[in-house]
């Protein structure tokens, strides 16, 4: 019963859309109609600033923290399950007509979320998220470095952590690649987009 709690918080949590609801109360502005049409911080940030971008993918990870953290106190054994569902709620959010973001800022503030309760290492969210920017400085392509940084959490969480615990973050990153799957196709043929910003 407990896992069920944890998976219907954390899809709520996750369902929360920062992206639309910063864009329509402060610059009305529907950010899905525009850029990639996505509700996460790269889109936000690429229609509505730099800053609303950082300030919708804080938002975006904390809502999941926040879910687990819940489940810490109730059921601290469910605490990934509330992470799994922040992520399948901010991906098919109930409150955007199931149609959200790609999940990279709620997984890797599931990854923080697992350093904040003990689970893995703080090496294990600081060191892939340097390489994100690492990578991103040569490559130039957020979509690339964002799976290349979620991948290289699992690696590390998989020499360092409990098995489940390692796991989680990998089912996680076969979600977020799934969710790509239209920027890997981009890439393939060399018409993804580059940011300019860096």
């Amino acid at each position: 019963m407990n896992i069920i709690l944890a998976l219907v918080i954390g899809y709520i949590l996750g369902s929360i859309p920062f992206a639309l609801v910063i864009g329509k109360v402060f610059y009305k502005t529907d950010v899905r109609k525009f850029g990639s049409g996505n509700l996460g911080g790269s889109n936000a940030g690429r229609v509505l600033g730099k800053k609303v971008g950082v300030a919708v993918t804080i938002m975006d990870a904390i809502k999941c923290i926040i879910a687990m953290g819940i489940m810490f106190l109730v059921d601290p054994s469910c605490i990934l399950y509330a992470g799994f569902g922040a992520a399948i709620g901010h991906c098919y959010p109930m409150f955007a007509n199931f149609k959200g973001g790609k999940a990279v800022a709620t997984i890797m503030g599931y990854v923080l979320g697992l350093v904040l309760f003990g689970l893995v290492p703080w090496y294990v969210f600081f060191l892939p998220l340097a390489s994100f920017f690492a990578i991103l400085k040569v490559c130039k392509f957020v979509s690339f470095s964002s799976i290349c940084m979620i991948f290289i959490a699992f690696l590390l969480a998989f020499f360092t952590a409990e098995l489940p615990t390692a796991l989680s973050i990998f089912v996680l990153w076969c979600f977020c690649t799934y969710r790509h799957r239209s920027n890997i196709e981009r890439l393939r043929k060399g018409t993804e987009t580059k940011i300019t910003w860096m």
